[in-house]
């Protein structure tokens, strides 16, 4: 499984400034930018004992060092805000690679719900009712897991997955827990559309030095799906939880196609005669020519305005 680690260009020299690993900062759930991080766990509407009950067993939530992935590089929101508007980069990252090296950490995808899961309102009366150290350690588990493992829906766009971790296999550095990957669980760096020159020039480099894939994400103009290119010129696409060549792509712009036996899009196809037919058939420019687009504009616009008023 691949993962996906969204950066700003200002993180870059911060990532890679080890050459044997990647350095990635860790946080504690408390200072997400979700300030109802760990609150998906049981339906707090429920009987005050019972409530106290789960309240004693529970406490405060442990907080543990976790850091967040996606599950896809070609989320706009997440470039917008992550990547400082799509002029940062991406990592993929290697889950199965990063496992091993990080043993006693855990792995999963955070579960997008409206409200709290049923299963765990069951598992609370089970152990209020019984009173079994068994059952109230079952209990204990499962919100721990809920946790970490669930947020509001309307964060869904994310498709994060999420790894948890244990506090020994993290190092403390001015103040941030960061955690270093090995160079072999890097198998792609991205670079976003809006990167200067100087961002690609060095995402390029650490991307030899990782021997690993390096790809510059593009904007089409026939889709409001991004594409990738390699180094070569090469077209890909994400799909299946992987980045893939298209089964056909434009010739001149490199852009993904459908279900079409042409070699260029439809916006690389405009030729010369397209353009001269368009200019000579549009109004605006008829209109122009003898003076009256100005003013033609300007009424428009207030029999508009008159007519949303209404």
């Amino acid at each position: 499984m691949k993962l996906y680690k969204y950066f700003g260009p200002d993180i870059l020299d911060k990532a890679f400034s080890s050459k044997k690993y990647l350095s990635l900062k860790c946080g504690y759930p408390k200072d997400f930018n979700d300030p109802y991080e760990l609150f998906l766990t049981i339906d707090f509407n429920e009987q005050p004992e019972i409530l106290a009950f789960y309240s004693d067993i529970i406490g405060e939530i442990v907080q543990l060092p976790t850091t967040c992935f996606s599950q896809s590089p070609s989320i706009i929101p997440m470039w917008s805000h992550y990547a400082q508007n799509l002029a940062g980069f991406v990592i993929e990252i290697n889950e199965e690679n990063l496992a091993k090296q990080f043993p006693k950490s855990r792995f999963g995808d955070v579960d997008y719900r409206e409200k709290p899961d049923d299963s765990l309102q069951y598992s609370l009366h089970k152990a209020f009712t019984t009173l079994k150290p068994r059952h109230t350690y079952s209990l204990f588990n499962e919100v721990l897991g809920m946790a970490y493992f669930s947020k509001n829906i309307c964060w869904n766009y994310e498709l994060e997955r999420r790894m948890v971790i244990d506090p020994d296999e993290t190092r403390e550095s001015n103040g941030l827990i960061l955690i270093d990957i090995p160079i072999n669980c890097v198998s792609a760096i991205i670079c976003g559309p809006r990167a200067n020159l100087k961002t690609k020039e060095a995402l390029s480099k650490q991307a030899n030095r990782f021997k690993c894939n390096y790809f510059e994400m593009k904007i089409g103009h026939s889709s409001i799906t991004p594409f990738f290119v390699n180094r070569t010129g090469d077209s890909y696409i994400f799909k299946e939880g992987k980045l893939l060549p298209p089964s056909k792509f434009c010739i001149m712009c490199k852009e993904p196609l459908g279900n079409t036996d042409t070699k260029v899009c439809s916006w690389c196809s405009i030729n010369e005669s397209n353009r001269a037919s368009a200019a000579v058939k549009n109004p605006f420019r008829m209109l122009d020519s003898i003076g009256l687009l100005e003013s033609y504009l300007r009424d428009m616009d207030e029999i508009t305005q008159e007519h949303q008023k209404k």
